[in-house]
């Protein structure tokens, strides 16, 4: 498997289950409650998106904007005091990535770098709070993937948009070597089970992967049968809105 020896991030047990943004049952997504709600139910990774404010902090959020909120402004039009005094509902707040890294010092996170801008900021926060072993980086830009990798010596990284599909393709017409070589430095690539037509989580796919050495891990998926239907065709982690599923899924599948 691709990354650094140090890492801890794929040390949990199998299946693992992403909290797609938490758990946002009575809580909104991306917060605090959200994420202590999602380990509580059993998730093994929090999933999230990080975007930057105004004064160059790596902010929680998947939206680049307040619309949601009614409210026509971007993330990196406010600072991240402004961020932080903004009501989400049940008593929380836009959330820095370095805050969240240190309420849950244990817990391991994949983090997708929504911008350019936020690239640097969150490298800082990861650096700072030494949770490099505990992350995963991605980014649907190849190109963005790279630069914070780049900036994280011995971080693991799932495939981007672009090396998703080569590394499909290659799958899909048997050739390992170039799945290989288009997922080097990768430990996992997390895919749709399906992209309009095209069905990505195959038996034939997954078996290709694992070959390589890299996991699968498909998104997003509520359904239970939709889950261990996965289970069974050999995905290892489910990334779900609904991790108390989730884990009640993989129990009964074991």
């Amino acid at each position: 498997m691709a990354g650094s020896a140090q890492s801890v991030f794929l040390a949990a047990p199998y299946p693992r289950v992403f909290a797609h943004r938490g758990l946002a049952q009575d809580a909104p997504a991306n917060t605090l409650l959200a994420f202590a709600k999602a380990l509580a139910a059993g998730a093994t990774h929090l999933e999230t998106d990080v975007h930057v404010s105004r004064d160059g902090v790596a902010v929680i959020s998947h939206d680049p904007d307040l619309a949601a909120l009614g409210r026509d402004v971007r993330i990196d039009q406010l600072a991240i005091a402004e961020l932080k005094r903004i009501n989400l509902g049940f008593g929380q707040s836009f959330t820095s990535l370095a805050d969240a890294l240190a309420a849950f010092p244990a817990a391991r996170f994949n983090i997708d770098i929504k911008t350019d801008a936020a690239a640097e900021p969150a490298a800082r926060a990861i650096r700072d709070l030494r949770a490099t072993p505990r992350v995963l980086v991605t980014s649907f830009n190849e190109r963005r993937r790279q630069h914070v990798v780049g900036l994280l010596p011995g971080v693991v990284s799932s495939a981007s948009a672009s090396l998703v599909a080569r590394a499909v393709a290659a799958a899909n017409l048997g050739l390992y070597a170039q799945v290989r070589r288009t997922l080097r430095g990768c430990v996992a690539v997390q895919v749709p089970e399906r992209a309009g037509p095209v069905r990505i989580a195959t038996p034939r796919f997954v078996a290709m992967m694992h070959r390589a050495g890299v996991e699968v891990h498909a998104w997003t998926i509520n359904d239970p049968l939709d889950m261990i239907r996965l289970l069974d065709l050999g995905v290892d982690g489910l990334v779900t809105d609904r991790t108390d599923l989730a884990v009640a899924a993989a129990t009964r599948r074991s």
